[in-house]
């Protein structure tokens, strides 16, 4: 009877502090939060500070996490977003869903970024990326690739900030001709995935000849595989680049733990674990630089719209991308 009543006890005991330990749920992309990912490793590194339970919630790919939000409102159980990025912070904001973040520290990205509810925490450009012992011809725009009867794997813009960014470097680099880019291109489509681990893994599986990426994409292969046969072809129109951000919800029931993760975004401890799980560049440089071989394939010119302007022009690309495809 004294056991079970001990045992009684023990367990009670545990289950109170169980209960009394917050809970900081983060809404983000599906690969941040694979075993391969960032997720793992920040949520170990996050936990050994906050004396919280980190929860990672995955829902889709980047653009995905917006609709969700959107359609959740402030009912979400998520306290923070991690992984819009800046083509989609207009619209974001606009929700009222999101409230300031209040951090100082400084990032190292290549151009100037400030936005009050979002921090960024990785940066990249985007790429076709391709396998070196497959094409002998690597085109060097959109229109030598449009010429070419290479195959190309592309995501969708409705459902991943990868696909929405593709829309917003074709537009970028030719504007009022981007209605034709997207003509001469359709016939290269092999498919439009939901997002981009489905489209990087048909490339992979040999599925198609180029896959919308970004220019680091190879250094996982030579770093984590010891494969030096994928590359990101170099663009002379320039390449679009990527800010991914995170934010915090207003109707979070852990403000102060929301905000204390969104200072750790910054810390090394955070940015140390970006350019060898999401292989992407951090937001703020690590102190111990970054590994060899990450930065081969570097853009000469770099694209990007602000926040409003990417706003302005989402919906008349995405209807020209439509246009072409469904031809």
């Amino acid at each position: 009877m004294k056991a079970s009543i001990l045992a009684l006890g023990f367990a009670t005991v545990a289950s109170m502090a169980a209960a009394e330990t917050p809970v900081l749920t983060v809404l983000t992309y599906d690969s941040f939060v694979a075993e391969w990912g960032p997720g793992p490793a920040v949520e170990k590194a996050f936990e050994a500070k906050c004396a919280c339970d980190l929860k990672f919630v995955a829902a889709g790919d980047g653009a995905a996490l917006l609709a969700r939000v959107q359609m959740e409102g402030a009912q979400s159980d998520a306290d923070v977003v991690l992984g819009l990025d800046t083509s989609l912070t207009a619209a974001a904001t606009a929700t009222g869903l999101f409230a300031p973040h209040g951090q100082t520290w400084a990032n190292t990205l290549p151009v100037p970024y400030s936005d009050p509810d979002f921090v960024p925490y990785d940066w990249g450009w985007f790429a076709m990326v391709y396998d070196k012992t497959k094409i002998a011809t690597v085109p060097k725009n959109f229109e030598e690739l449009a010429a070419s009867d290479l195959k190309i794997v592309i995501q969708d813009p409705r459902s991943s900030t990868p696909g929405l960014g593709l829309l917003l470097w074709v537009k970028a680099a030719y504007g009022d001709k981007a209605k034709d880019i997207w003509a001469a291109l359709a016939d290269n489509i092999v498919t439009v995935t939901p997002g981009w681990s489905e489209a990087y893994g048909l490339f992979t599986e040999g599925e198609a000849d180029m896959v919308l990426s970004y220019t680091t994409s190879p250094a996982y292969h030579l770093i984590a595989e010891q494969d030096d046969t994928k590359a990101a072809a170099l663009f002379d129109e320039g390449h679009y680049m990527q800010v991914e951000v995170a934010g915090k919800l207003a109707a979070t029931d852990q403000p102060a733990l929301a905000d204390q993760f969104l200072a750790f975004i910054g810390s090394d401890a955070f940015q140390s674990t970006i350019a060898t799980t999401n292989w992407m560049y951090p937001a703020v440089t690590p102190a111990a630089g970054l590994p060899e071989g990450f930065d081969r394939f570097r853009p000469a010119k770099s694209l990007l719209m602000g926040a409003d302007e990417a706003a302005a022009v989402r919906d008349a690309a995405l209807a020209e991308w439509q246009a072409a495809l469904a031809k």
